[in-house]
């Protein structure tokens, strides 16, 4: 029997709570260094050089900086699709930029593409990596609790890695029905698989 919801939701929010503290005890040369082994994990992957519609993010201020991979991507030709607020739907959505210019400070104070920039379906993704709280080595995400990348990845195809420093990987997540399964984690020290994850690709 699967725990009540609220029971879920307490240790989900003690959680948070335990890595938060990590979180502030994190050093900029840290981050810096961390950082960098990160991204070069993501470009070993083999979805990366078969990927055509990449998804990144604008990290905050102690997430993973994968930010550098935007101008990666677009030198190997490939789609780069950020997540932008939608005030209609109170959700994140896909859009495509093709240059820094298009970018402006979002709902968080997070930089996001203008509400000019193309919208792209969930569906056409090949690769998304994704920031969060913490991550399970079974596809487990533990995010920041209003379900944003939830709904952002509820339609997504392809390949979903968790991007996180290792202090951010859990033995196990506690798990609601809307809780998304991401194909892997990268960290500075492994790329670890989820053995149900299957290799699917989208064309743009």
């Amino acid at each position: 029997m699967n725990p009540p919801a609220d029971t879920l939701s307490a240790l989900k929010s003690a959680l948070r709570e335990d890595l938060r503290r990590l979180f502030r005890g994190l050093e900029a040369g840290q981050r810096e260094e961390w950082s960098l082994r990160i991204r070069e994990r993501c470009l070993e992957l083999p979805e990366w050089s078969d990927s055509q519609v990449v998804g990144l993010y604008h990290p905050r201020a102690d997430e993973p900086d994968v930010w550098p991979l935007v101008e990666r991507a677009w030198s190997a030709g490939k789609c780069v699709v950020l997540p932008t607020y939608d005030e209609v739907s109170a959700t994140y959505q896909w859009c495509r930029i093709a240059s820094f210019e298009d970018l402006v400070p979002g709902r968080f104070g997070i930089p996001e593409p203008r509400s000019r920039c193309d919208r792209v379906d969930a569906v056409r993704l090949d690769l998304a990596f994704v920031p969060g709280l913490g991550f399970s080595t079974d596809g487990g995400r533990l995010g920041r609790g209003q379900g944003f990348y939830d709904r952002l990845l509820k339609f997504f195809r392809g390949r979903s890695y968790g991007v996180a420093f290792d202090f951010q990987m859990l033995p196990q997540i506690p798990r609601e029905g809307h809780d998304v399964e991401l194909t892997g984690v990268i960290t500075p020290s492994i790329c670890r698989f989820v053995p149900s994850g299957v290799p699917q690709k989208n064309g743009y």
